[in-house]
């Protein structure tokens, strides 16, 4: 199938990593010029380095910035329209779920995740619209199955990303026709370095019976089968697809709605 996204204006934030560098390099590999962000100087620049023996550095722009910092975003989008003439595609990939297993964080702790996996989709949502032009364009938010149900997940981090669905649906309904609004809901997925890495490595077995028993496909999903989702709904094929918010997580939720 051809997404036809080749030459597409792509901007990724939390792009150096897990879903979010699967995201930069499908597309990346589908022809789209990409822009991507990370909080980290050293882990972005590195990741520059290994995009460049693949693609190249013609097509991709890199920001050191922190999306819960609107100056920062703003200086981000100000940089990637004047080189680029405007943007396409925009997706919100920053977010956080460490926190405490206390029922309800502290006021401090609450305000913190609300901040990272919240606001951050909201001042990354606020510069695209504010530099859109054409009133055309899709904008999609990484959520996760923990903003749909309750799996003991923190608490703070379950509201966070059943916000992100909320903003998501009511773009959608307020900047139809022209610009797509959609959201993604992953379930449990695995990449070396992240946090269901971290917990292998101290229980592998305890972990192997928890997706055995809540997965029905019995596997974690890969960063890659994100991505391509995350493809397909930026891309025409997808043109009457808004409001949605995709669930990818191996049947997890099955029986749930």
């Amino acid at each position: 199938m051809n997404l036809n996204l080749k030459d597409k204006r792509v901007f990724v934030s939390g792009g150096t990593r897990g879903i979010g560098l699967a995201i930069v390099k499908g597309f990346l590999s589908e022809g789209a010029h990409v822009a991507f962000s990370s909080r980290n100087e050293d882990t972005i620049k590195q990741i520059a380095k290994e995009l460049e023996k693949e693609f190249s550095d013609s097509t991709f722009l890199y920001f050191v910035s922190d999306a819960t910092d609107p100056e920062s975003t703003r200086d981000v989008f100000e940089t990637i329209v004047s080189k680029w003439n405007g943007l396409d595609i925009v997706v919100s990939n920053v977010g956080d779920g460490r926190s405490t297993q206390e029922p309800l964080q502290s006021s401090e702790q609450f305000g913190n995740t609300l901040r990272i996996n919240l606001t951050s989709a909201e001042i990354i949502a606020r510069e695209f619209l504010k530099r859109n032009e054409t009133g055309k364009g899709s904008l999609l938010f990484i959520s996760s199955i923990t903003g749909l149900e309750a799996f003991g997940a923190p608490t703070d981090y379950s509201v966070a990303k059943a916000a992100i669905i909320a903003l998501s649906k009511n773009l959608a309904r307020k900047l139809a026709p022209g610009i797509r609004v959609n959201c993604i809901a992953p379930g449990n997925v695995y990449s070396p370095g992240g946090s269901w890495d971290e917990k292998i490595q101290k229980d592998p077995e305890r972990i192997n019976k928890i997706i055995e028993s809540t997965v029905p496909m019995k596997r974690f999903g890969s960063p890659e089968e994100i991505a391509d989702m995350v493809l397909f709904l930026s891309s025409d094929r997808a043109s009457f697809v808004t409001g949605s918010c995709i669930v990818v997580d191996g049947g997890q939720t099955v029986g749930f709605h």
